[in-house]
C-alpha cells in the first residue's frame, strides 16, 4: 500500500488542539502527583474554553463571510471546523476516562468525591446545612418555561437546567435555569474527616441534593438538574467613532462582548431531552454551533483550586528559586548594572530583583525618569505600586498600558485609572496593532550625563505568573540596547518610525532581522562551515519563516525547534525538513520563554524575545528581540536549550506521524525543568548535544 504524502503545513487550529492534549497526557501520566494531574485537567479545559472562544469564534466568522473561503496556509475552514468538533469530543472522552481513574485513585488515599446520590443521612443533614447557610443567598432560579423571552446565559458560566414534575401528573412539566455561583463559593465543599477519611462533594451536587429546598412553593415534587454551559465569541468590535478616545472604544467593546454570538453549547449527556430542545430552541441554535454532549460537570478550570488533602506526596512539587549568584539584595542594582548584566531565569530565580529594580528607581533621586510597557499585570501587583509611588516622589513616570490583552481588557482598564489617579502619564496603543514587547528603562543623571539602565524579556512584568512560567529577563546599562529601548518608547509615542542598531522591532525589522540571522546560517552551511539554529518560542505558524526554515534544512543548516504549543512546521519531510528536529515540553512550569540561537560562524549569537513567530507577532505587534551580548549569559541560555534538547521524560516529538509520541532514547532519564533548576544551583552541564 502506497504510503500517504505528508502535507508540508499543519493546520494552526489542529495543532493547537495537539497542545491541549499534550497537556491531558500529563494528567493521564502516573508519574505526576496526583492534585498535580487534576490540576493539569484544570489547565485542558481553561485552555479548550479560550481556544472556542478565539479561534473557533474567528472561523465561524471567516465561513459567515466567505461561504468558500480559505484560512492561512490554504486550508478550508468548514472543513476545520468538522475536524475540531471530531478531535474535541474525542478529547473530551479521554478527559472524563483520566478524571475517573483519578477519583478511584483519591479513593485509594481514602479521599472520596461524592455526589448527591451517595450521602448518608448525616452527611446529608451537613450539605442541608451548608445549602442554607451558604449557597442558598445566591441563587435566584429563572422560571424560562413561563418567561417571553429567553434570559441571557453569560459566557463561560455554569448553569443548572431544572425539569420540575409531579408524580401523579407527569405531563405538567416546568423549567427552570439557576446559575452556580462558584465565582462567590468555592466549587468544593469539604464536609466530613472521620475515620482516616476525607468527603468532598461539589456545588453542583450540593444544590441538586437541595433542590426541592428552591422550589417546595410551586408544589412540584420532583426536581432534576442537568448542568448546561455557553461559551461565546470573545472577539472584541470597536466602533469607528472618532469623537471617543481609545479608552472609550475599549470599555465599550468589553461590555458588547457580553453579548457575543455562542460558539459551543455543552450540556449533560443524561440531560431530559424535553429541556435540551427548549434551550436550543431558545438560544436559535445550529449544529454549527458546536452543540455538544459532555459530563455531569463542566468548568473544570475550577479544579485548579481543589484542596490540597491528603499526604504531601500528592500535592504539587514545591519549587523555591535559586538565589541569583551576582545579586545581593541590599545592594544597588544600579551599580552592579555598570559592572555588568544580569539575567533572570524564571521561575528559577525569584522575580524579587524587577520589584527591587523600580523601588531603587523609585526612591533614588539621581533617577528622572522611569518608562514602562505593561501587558498583563498580577492582580495586586507591586509593579504598579512601585510606579505610583515613583511618581509621588517626583519623578516623571510614562506608562505604556495595553488595553487590547485579550481577558485583561478591563483589569487593565482599571490599572490605567490607578496610575492616571496617581500622575503617571499613561499611553495606550491603537486598535489594530498591541504593543507586547516587555520594557523597563530608567534615567538616571550621572554628573552631567542621563545615564539609562533597562529590563528587557520575555514575559509579562507579573509576579504572580512568574512563579509558574519559565521567562527570561535581561537587566542591562548596555549604551546600545538601552538606547535602542528609548527609540522603542518614541516610536509608540509618535507613531514614527525609528532606526534601530541593536534590538529587533516588529512590525518591522524583527522578521528580517532573524531572516537576515538564517542566511548567514544558510551561506556557512553552504561554505562547509559549522551551521545551526536553536529556536525555541511557543508558537510557529509564520509562513515566511517556515519556508526559510525549510530552505535552511535543505542547505544543510542543523535546527532544532523548542515549541511549546502550535507549530504548523513539518520536521523530517524528505527533501524538505530533514535536517530539522522539533520538540514540545509540558511539564510542571509553563514553557514561554523565547529565545533564538544562531551559530553564527563559530561566534555565537542568541536573541530573547517577547515575539513568537506567528503572523501576529511579527506583522501585527510591537514586540522587541534583543541580542545578548555577555558571554556567561550567553553560555546559561545555551545550556538552557541544549538541557531542553536532551529531555527524555516531558519532551515529545512535534507533528510526528503518530500524534504526541514521547521522545524517549538510550540515555539517562533527564527532565529539563529539574536539570535546569540544578544547573542554576550547581553550574555542572557540559556544553555537547
Amino acid at each position: 500500500m502506497a504510503k500517504k504524502k505528508r502535507n508540508k503545513y499543519i493546520d494552526r487550529e489542529l495543532s493547537w488542539l495537539s497542545f491541549n492534549e499534550r497537556v491531558l497526557q500529563e494528567a493521564a501520566d502516573t508519574r505526576v502527583p496526583l492534585l498535580m494531574r487534576i490540576r493539569f485537567l484544570a489547565i485542558f479545559s481553561s485552555n479548550r474554553d479560550e481556544f472556542f472562544r478565539v479561534r473557533v469564534a474567528s472561523l465561524r466568522r471567516v465561513v459567515d463571510v466567505y461561504k468558500k473561503a480559505k484560512i492561512s496556509l490554504g486550508f478550508n475552514p468548514r472543513k476545520i471546523l468538522k475536524q475540531i468538533h471530531q478531535t474535541v469530543v474525542r478529547q473530551q472522552k479521554r478527559f472524563e476516562n483520566i478524571f475517573r481513574e483519578i477519583q478511584k485513585e483519591l479513593g485509594n488515599h481514602n479521599i472520596y468525591l461524592v455526589n448527591e446520590l451517595e450521602l448518608t443521612k448525616k452527611q446529608g443533614q451537613k450539605v442541608r446545612e451548608y445549602f442554607h447557610d451558604k449557597v442558598r443567598p445566591y441563587i435566584v432560579p429563572l422560571m424560562i418555561s413561563e418567561m417571553d423571552e429567553f434570559p441571557r446565559l453569560r459566557d463561560g458560566y455554569i448553569y443548572l437546567g431544572v425539569v420540575l414534575s409531579k408524580k401523579g401528573n407527569p405531563s405538567d412539566r416546568k423549567y427552570a435555569v439557576l446559575e452556580m455561583p462558584s465565582d462567590r463559593l468555592s466549587r468544593f465543599f469539604v464536609f466530613e474527616r472521620s475515620e482516616n477519611r476525607t468527603y468532598v462533594i461539589l456545588l453542583d451536587n450540593v444544590i441538586r441534593y437541595c433542590l426541592n429546598d428552591l422550589f417546595f412553593v410551586r408544589g412540584y415534587d420532583q426536581c432534576t438538574a442537568y448542568t448546561i454551559k455557553v461559551t461565546k465569541d470573545a472577539e472584541m468590535d470597536f466602533d469607528n467613532d472618532v469623537s471617543k478616545s481609545f479608552l472609550e472604544l475599549v470599555e465599550i467593546a468589553v461590555k458588547r462582548r457580553r453579548l457575543g454570538n455562542p460558539v459551543r453549547f455543552i450540556y449533560d449527556q443524561q440531560i431530559d431531552v424535553g429541556l435540551l430542545n427548549f434551550i436550543i430552541q431558545k438560544l436559535e441554535l445550529s449544529q454549527e454551533d458546536n452543540i455538544i454532549a459532555g459530563g455531569r460537570y463542566h468548568n473544570f478550570k475550577d479544579f485548579m483550586n481543589f484542596p490540597l488533602l491528603g499526604p504531601e506526596s500528592l500535592f504539587p512539587e514545591k519549587h523555591k528559586p535559586v538565589k541569583h549568584y551576582i545579586i545581593d539584595p541590599v545592594k544597588s542594582l544600579f551599580a552592579l548594572l555598570k559592572q555588568q548584566d544580569v539575567m533572570l531565569h524564571l521561575p528559577y530565580h525569584s522575580f524579587n530583583p524587577i520589584i527591587d529594580f523600580l523601588r531603587e528607581a523609585a526612591i533614588d533621586p539621581q533617577v528622572k525618569t522611569i518608562k514602562a510597557t505593561l501587558y498583563r499585570l498580577a492582580k495586586h501587583s507591586n509593579i504598579i505600586n512601585a510606579l505610583v509611588n515613583a511618581r509621588k516622589n517626583g519623578k516623571e513616570v510614562i506608562v505604556v498600558i495595553e488595553l487590547q490583552a485579550r481577558f485583561d481588557e478591563a483589569a487593565n482598564i482599571k490599572w490605567a485609572g490607578v496610575l492616571q489617579d496617581a500622575g503617571v502619564r499613561v499611553i495606550h496603543g491603537q486598535p489594530g496593532i498591541k504593543i507586547h514587547s516587555k520594557l523597563l528603562l530608567v534615567e538616571r543623571k550621572e554628573g552631567t550625563n542621563i545615564v539609562r539602565y533597562a529590563s528587557v524579556g520575555t514575559g509579562n512584568f507579573n509576579e504572580s505568573t512568574a512563579k509558574l512560567y519559565c521567562d527570561d529577563h535581561l537587566l542591562t546599562s548596555h549604551k546600545g540596547i538601552t538606547k535602542d529601548i528609548s527609540k522603542v518608547f518614541e516610536q509608540i509615542e509618535t507613531s514614527m518610525l525609528k532606526t534601530y542598531k541593536h534590538l529587533l522591532v516588529s512590525p518591522h525589522t524583527m522578521q528580517s532581522g532573524l531572516i537576515k540571522q538564517i542566511d548567514k546560517e544558510i551561506d556557512n552551511a553552504k561554505a562547509g562551515k559549522k551551521a545551526f539554529i536553536i529556536a525555541k518560542m511557543n508558537s510557529l505558524n509564520e509562513e515566511q519563516m517556515i519556508n526559510k526554515f525549510y530552505e535552511a534544512s535543505q542547505a544543510g543548516v542543523q535546527i532544532w525547534l523548542i515549541i511549546r504549543g502550535i507549530c504548523c512546521l513539518v520536521p523530517g519531510l524528505k527533501g524538505v525538513s530533514e535536517n530539522i528536529q522539533a520538540i514540545s515540553i509540558v511539564d510542571k512550569f509553563l514553557e514561554h520563554s523565547r529565545i533564538y540561537y544562531f551559530a553564527n560562524g563559530g561566534k555565537d549569537k542568541c536573541y530573547i524575545a517577547s515575539a513568537d513567530l506567528l503572523d501576529r507577532n511579527l506583522h501585527r505587534r510591537i514586540e522587541v528581540a534583543c541580542p545578548i551580548y555577555d558571554r556567561k549569559i550567553l553560555h546559561d541560555l545555551k545550556m538552557i536549550l541544549l538541557m531542553q534538547l536532551k529531555d527524555n521524560m516531558k519532551a515529545r516529538w512535534l507533528n510526528h506521524p503518530n500524534g504526541n509520541v514521547y521522545k524517549n532514547d538510550d540515555r539517562a532519564p533527564l527532565r529539563a525543568q529539574d536539570a535546569i533548576y540544578n544547573y542554576f544551583k550547581k553550574k555542572e552541564y557540559t556544553d555537547t548535544i
